[in-house]
């Protein structure tokens, strides 16, 4: 009874969510609800919510101030020299460029958020391609291969989901997948050499047309009231950037270290960023406003889960569903359900939303694993190695990926077909490596 409960929520969740009748957060938070009404657990639902929701508040924290953190890195200006660095690197050969996009993205991606990292990329480097007739597939794949593989990071969407969704930290999920994230970072450099490449052969090596003189001119004269402040102002500039980047490299490195909890370091960090990047009230006041909308998209689908996941394991429903899964699953094929899941989690991201897949799919997975002895943390970090690729760059479910593509004027069919057999490649390096250094087991 309970188990058919569980899989009636679960398949009404995915209906709902998938057919747009609802948005995922209120499906999240209302779905459980009746049902739990309907199964005769109105007495405890609160505590249960209570519960739900006091497990993911470390993860929602997390979450919020990462997203500001590296919004103000990006509004500051921390990755403009980089991006001139690749522009005069990349001069006019493609596959310098293509290399350099992908290290681009992948330095913007820090801040998890799938949306903003296309608009800055492909903003800066669409002129670029046009100019040298290069293929804007190429483009959308080696944005679509830097931002998949930097969207592990903890604050990004699919490990946050699953932080959230099994009531897990980053120490659990996100660090033993480093080496394997590191392997990713390194597969996607070699692809894009590779795409690169072939386009380089495609068109040879360019003449990059010259900028009109008249933005050359501006450029030197410094047009405008304040011009002769104009050395002042770039000595600060640098001075600011300077700082912005070791404290970025210190808060990484005390990610990775474990110094702190990472709610208390994104805190932390956010806190200084705030107070010497935008030392008056009015400044730290716009960059709230101007970034608050994306806090709260984040935030309130992670409480809202915490809804959604406190109801399902607190009626059991979680329990009576993986018991229902364990007595189907052979003894001999439960053994191998991280790697199972690993392979598999790509080719379901593109079925299911990645709210779907972690809200909905992954709780089960974790459930039935664990009656097969296997820890629930293993399961959260075979389903990021796949999801993770694409679950918003490739995903026709996913609104961030139009953003992509519209911008770069592809259609969505070509850019799945040019790229889905190098991500594919992304989630079978990670998911060896992996396997070779125990961070899921086969």
């Amino acid at each position: 009874m309970i188990a058919t409960l569980g899989f009636l929520t679960i398949g009404l969740f995915l209906v709902l969510t998938m057919t747009r009748r609802v948005s995922v957060l209120t499906a999240l938070i209302l779905v459980p609800v009746v049902t739990a009404l309907v199964g005769g657990f109105a007495a405890g639902m609160g505590p249960m919510i209570l519960e739900g929701l006091g497990k993911v508040a470390p993860t929602g924290i997390m979450i919020a101030f990462a997203v500001l953190y590296f919004s103000l890195m990006i509004d500051s200006g921390l990755f403009d020299p980089l991006i001139r660095g690749i522009l005069r690197l990349a001069k006019d050969d493609p596959l310098r460029i293509t290399v350099g996009t992908v290290v681009l993205t992948m330095c913007v991606a820090l801040d998890g958020d799938g949306a903003s990292t296309f608009l800055i990329t492909v903003s800066a480097l669409l002129p670029v391609y046009k100019r040298l007739n290069m293929s804007p597939l190429v483009l959308t794949g080696a944005v679509c291969l830097g931002a998949g593989v930097m969207n592990m990071v903890p604050w990004g969407g699919p490990t946050a989901r699953a932080m959230a969704v099994l009531k897990l930290d980053s120490s659990q999920v996100f660090t033993p997948v480093l080496p394997a994230m590191a392997a990713g970072i390194a597969w996607v450099l070699v692809a894009s050499y590779l795409i690169g490449l072939r386009e380089r052969r495609r068109l040879g090596t360019l003449t990059l047309p010259a900028e009109p003189a008249e933005a050359q001119a501006g450029q030197v004269r410094g047009d405008g009231p304040s011009a002769s402040s104009a050395p002042e102002r770039e000595r600060k500039s640098r001075a600011l950037i300077l700082f912005n980047l070791v404290l970025t490299i210190v808060l990484l490195v005390a990610l990775v270290l474990q110094v702190m909890p990472l709610p208390v370091l994104f805190v932390l960090g956010f806190a200084i960023a705030a107070v010497v990047n935008l030392p008056t009230w009015d400044k730290q006041q716009a960059l709230l406003d101007k970034h608050a909308r994306s806090v709260v998209l984040v935030t309130t689908m992670i409480f809202a889960a915490g809804v959604f996941t406190g109801i399902l394991n607190g009626t059991k429903m979680i329990n009576e569903m993986a018991t229902a899964f364990v007595g189907i699953i052979p003894d001999s094929f439960g053994g191998h359900l991280p790697l199972l899941v690993a392979i598999t989690s790509m080719p379901l991201s593109l079925v299911f939303t990645p709210d779907a897949y972690y809200f909905g799919v992954l709780p089960v997975l974790a459930q039935t694993a664990s009656g097969f002895g296997i820890d629930s943390a293993e399961i959260a970090r075979a389903a990021i190695l796949g999801q993770m690729t694409t679950g918003f760059p490739l995903s026709p479910l996913t609104a961030a990926t139009f953003i992509l593509v519209g911008m770069s004027g592809v259609q969505l069919g070509q850019h799945q077909r040019f790229i889905f057999g190098w991500a594919f490649a992304t989630t079978a390096v990670m998911t060896v490596v992996a396997l070779l250094t125990g961070a899921i087991s086969f």
